[in-house]
Formats: structure tokens, C-alpha cells, sequence
């Protein structure tokens, strides 16, 4: 199928863009540019368009290799070592929570399921209130918004939601509760249902196939395969004097031995909310407050599985369409964690490693495919006073971890969100549910699942959990004392450092983050281009 498809990062490669792969290098390379971008994703493509656009010498540094629509095959095995962190199989310390992210130039835009919300009017108004970041209310933000729908085509999905999607809207029209469709970032959609492996059409509106291409057809280059190691910082200067890495080879993670070094006017770090803070950990210049790292939030995902009796195919068409905010508000923004309803594609691999079970058992459930249907919990953190997130933590060789507690406002959350989806699934007709819990068995009814789900133990491993929206680690405030950076995204001590990805965030955003990554990089990176056009 792709084989028809034009690829344009083919035919850019053949135009002359100036991209190296580190795999390929014979000899150690030693660069210098205006600026230096460490990470391809949601912010680091952004700012790459931008700061190109205004005419600056802008190099892109990504670790994962470049993947184009040509190399995607829709296939799970694939996908995963080529696309994901650690083969999408990354866990938090005690492996209570698999965290999926992307790992590949684009990062996670090329691989995400596209559902694009705006940071919501309360969360903004409580980072004003609570962190002093004045400067951003609904007003000030709407117009980089704005910006961003234009240029990634974000619009509400017109198409009819696909069998998964149907469930979860069905269900909410039984209960009365407040739900709606998902604005997405596409263009022209097949409604295939394998974003999460790469999009073989060029669709999807990712860094991949935008604001990527454009930045190298206005002369910016790109380093793929290149790990970084560490900064070196000038004190005296207060400024980052270079960057230390390694050049990896094809599979991505082993290095070939050969080095790079790169010395620029600006360091913008893109890397996410797990490798931006770990670069800073290694480069031995965490924050004088010592926030680095630390209150990293996930959006913990609690799931509950349903069989229907008509033919959902959760693995086709748009996966997802649907959502529902209504527990985002049952209780204060403070108070237990709320939750938003949406539902994930099953893809066969993924489902075996998360659904619980095993051997003829997991069998059984999984050879139901067609008719088994997902709801997902999405726990907003980081506001009730005891959800604090967790903290990037380095291991003996360097690579990040990120250590996550699962205390009892996570659990209360976990449960609540549980019993939500089995009621709105039975409401929605489903013949049998269960929580994805190791304990947990299906039950034919609402009445049973409650009593049940009452009783499950709340334990790491026995409760399964995943995560896509990691955000944190170098937040935003006003106060050194007590925040990495400034409302810009600018370092409190490194004059020429800046940070534009997911974790500037001081709390979760409450919504899945990519438009608010979009956002708030391209608002930073605009003020960032005017600055550095003064010289």
C-alpha cells in the first residue's frame, strides 16, 4: 500500500536536506550552530520551524533513528523497537506503570493516536494561582492555539466513531453524561486505526510530515542516532558551552564508538519529560532548588475491558473519537482525583503483555478479539495535595528511570475510575467486564462488578497501569526557590537554555498534552527567535 504512497521525506532526502544518520559516521563529528535542538518531538519540531523560519542555523538532535510513511507496515513487532523508549516495554521503578513514548524523529507525534485538546481553563487558572504563571490565562494562549490548529489541521473528527469509540459514547448517552468528539490532528485520514505504529499515509499531522520538513527546507540539519550524554556548562559565563554525545548505530541503542560535539548560541532541550531532566542529571546541573526531576506527573491510566455482543474491531478505524470529562468535575480540582473517559485501540501485542491473565486463559479472552472493547481512565495528578507525582532518577549507567509512587490518592482514584467503566459499559450493553486487574474475572453484570472491583486488592503488578502523557520534572513558575524555569521556558541559572517540551508543565495538564506541548513551544520559541535576532 505505502509502496503508492509518496513519501515526503524521500523526496526531501533526494532535494539535498543536510541530515546525518549517526549509524552511518566514520569519524567523531564536531558541529557549531546558532541553535541546537535536543529532541524532534512535539516541542523540538515546533521550534525547529520557527527558528529556522527566522532565518537562524538550527541543528536537530534526536536519538532515535528517521522513519518515513514508506518504513511503516502497520505491524506491531516492527513499531515497537524502531518507534518506542526500551521497545514501548519502559516501566516506571517498581513497574507498576508501562509508559509508552516515542522515540524516533518526531517522536511521539509520530506515533500517538492524534487526540488534540486545549490545556483546560482550569488548569491554567490554577498554575496562575498556585505557581505564578500569570502570564498564561485562556486569553494570552488562545491565539498560539489557534496557530497551531491552522498549521496541524486540528479539527473535530466528522467521520462515524468506530465500533470502540460507539461503546463509550453509547454508554454515556445511557448515564446522562457529559461527552463529546475529539478534535485530531489529521489530514485526508484513511481511518485505519494504526496511528500508534506510524502513519503509512501521511495523514497524521505529526513533526514527521510538518513542521520537520519545513525547518530542513529552510536550511536546518538534522542528527539522528545521536545520544546525548551530557552538557558542559560554563560557570563563570553562566551559559552551556557544548554538547557531549554519542553516535548510535542502526538499531538505535548500541553506540558505534564514535562521539559528537556541538557548540551553539542557544541549547533548546525537546527530549521530554523523562530525558530532558535525566540530560541535566548526567550533565551534573540540576537546579539549584533541586526541582529537577522531580513532581513528574503520567496521567496514571486505569482500564476495564468489556465484551459486546455486536462486532466492535477495536483495532480499526480512528482510535479515538469519543471522550467524556464528566468525573474531571464530580469533585474539586483539589480534591480526589477526577478522571477522563476514552478508549485505546487493541492491537494484538500490546493487549497480551497489558490484559491480565495468562496462558489458555488470557487465550480465551484474546481469540474474542472483535468483540472485546477498552475503556480508559486518564487520572489527572499533581493537584490534590498528596498526588506529588514522582522523580527521574538515573541508574548505575546513566539511562533514566522514573520513580512513581502509587500511594492512596492514586489507588482511591484507580478504583472510583473502575467502577465508573463497568457501570457505563454494562450500560452500554455489554455481555460481560472486568477491570484489567491479575484478580480480576468476568462478570455478567453491574451489581457484580461493583462488588468485586470493591474487593480487589490495590497493589503494583496486580493492578495494571500504563501511561502515554508523561509531563513534568522542569516546571514553570515564578520563584527560582521553587521551579526550574520561567513562564518561557527559560533555565532560572543557564542563560542560553531553554526547555520546550512536556516537562515545563507544573501539574499534569488534564487533558492529553500534545496541543499544549504544540502550544506553548511555539509561543517560547517565537519570543525565543526575536531575542536571539538582536544578536
Amino acid at each position: 500500500m505505502s509502496d503508492k504512497i509518496p513519501d515526503p521525506i524521500k523526496a526531501g532526502m533526494a532535494s539535498g536536506w543536510k541530515v546525518l544518520d549517526g549509524a552511518s559516521q566514520d569519524k567523531d563529528l564536531s558541529l557549531v550552530t546558532d541553535v541546537a535542538i535536543v529532541g524532534s518531538g512535539a516541542g523540538g519540531g515546533i521550534a525547529a520551524e520557527v527558528l529556522s523560519r527566522a532565518g537562524l542555523d538550527v541543528l536537530l538532535l534526536e536519538e532515535g533513528g528517521l522513519y518515513s510513511s514508506s518504513d511503516f507496515r502497520l505491524l506491531e513487532a516492527k513499531a515497537y523497537p524502531e518507534l518506542y523508549q526500551e521497545s514501548a516495554s519502559r516501566q516506571t521503578l517498581d513497574k507498576g506503570i508501562t509508559i509508552l513514548q516515542g522515540r524516533a524523529v518526531g517522536g511521539g507525534t509520530t506515533v500517538n493516536w492524534t487526540s488534540s485538546f486545549r490545556t483546560p481553563p482550569d488548569t491554567l487558572l490554577w498554575w496562575q494561582e498556585n505557581h505564578g504563571l500569570a502570564t498564561l490565562s485562556v486569553e494570552t494562549m488562545r491565539p498560539w492555539f489557534d496557530k497551531v490548529e491552522q498549521r496541524l489541521g486540528i479539527g473535530p473528527w466528522q467521520a462515524e466513531p468506530n465500533g470502540n469509540n460507539l461503546v463509550l459514547e453509547r454508554g454515556c448517552q445511557a448515564l446522562g453524561l457529559r461527552h463529546a468528539r475529539i478534535a485530531r490532528n489529521v489530514r485526508g485520514c484513511w481511518n485505519l486505526g494504526y496511528c500508534g505504529m506510524g502513519c503509512p499515509t501521511n495523514a497524521k499531522q505529526s513533526m514527521l510530515v510538518t513542521c520537520i520538513p519545513e525547518a530542513l527546507s529552510h536550511g536546518a540539519r538534522l542528527l539522528c542516532r545521536a545520544r546525548v550524554d551530557r552538557l558542559l556548562a560554563d560557570p563563570g559565563r553562566k551559559r552551556i558551552a557544548s554538547i557531549q554525545g554519542s553516535l548510535l548505530g542502526a538499531d538505535g541503542n548500541t553506540p558505534t564508538g564514535r562521539r559528537f560535539s556541538v557548540r551553539a548560541r542557544q541549547v533548546v532541550l525537546a527530549a521530554g519529560a523523562i530525558g530532558t531532566p535525566a540530560i541535566m542529571l548526567r550533565s551534573g546541573l540540576a537546579d539549584a532548588a533541586g526541582q529537577t526531576g522531580k513532581r513528574t506527573f503520567l496521567h496514571p491510566v486505569a482500564l476495564s475491558a468489556a465484551l459486546m455482543p455486536e462486532m466492535v474491531e477495536p483495532y480499526n478505524g480512528a482510535p479515538q473519537t469519543v471522550y467524556s470529562d464528566h468525573y474531571m468535575h464530580t469533585q474539586p480540582l483539589d480534591g480526589p482525583l477526577g478522571f477522563k473517559l476514552e478508549v485505546p485501540p487493541i492491537h494484538p501485542l500490546l493487549a497480551s503483555v497489558t490484559f491480565p491473565g495468562f496462558g489458555i486463559e488470557q487465550l480465551q479472552l484474546l481469540q474474542q478479539l472483535p468483540h472485546l472493547h477498552a475503556t480508559l481512565a486518564l487520572l489527572r495528578d499533581g493537584f490534590h495535595p498528596d498526588s506529588r507525582g514522582g522523580e527521574v532518577k538515573l541508574r548505575g549507567d546513566g539511562s533514566p528511570v522514573l520513580d512513581y509512587p502509587l500511594n492512596d490518592v492514586i489507588w482511591d482514584g484507580v478504583r472510583r475510575s473502575w467502577l465508573a467503566m463497568a457501570e457505563l459499559q454494562f450500560a452500554a450493553g455489554a455481555s460481560l467486564a472486568m477491570p484489567l486487574h491479575e484478580r480480576a474475572q468476568p462478570v455478567s453484570s453491574w451489581r457484580r462488578a461493583r462488588e468485586m472491583i470493591e474487593g480487589l486488592p490495590l497493589q503494583a503488578l496486580q493492578a495494571r497501569l500504563v501511561s502515554a502523557h508523561v509531563m513534568g520534572g522542569m516546571a514553570m513558575g515564578d520563584d527560582p526557590a521553587r521551579s526550574v524555569l520561567d513562564d518561557w521556558g527559560n533555565h532560572w541559572e543557564w542563560r542560553n537554555l531553554a526547555v520546550l517540551d512536556g516537562s515545563i508543565f507544573p501539574t499534569s495538564v488534564g487533558a492529553n498534552p500534545q496541543l499544549s506541548i504544540y502550544a506553548f513551544s511555539w509561543r517560547a520559541a517565537d519570543r525565543l527567535a526575536r531575542e536571539l535576532a538582536k544578536g
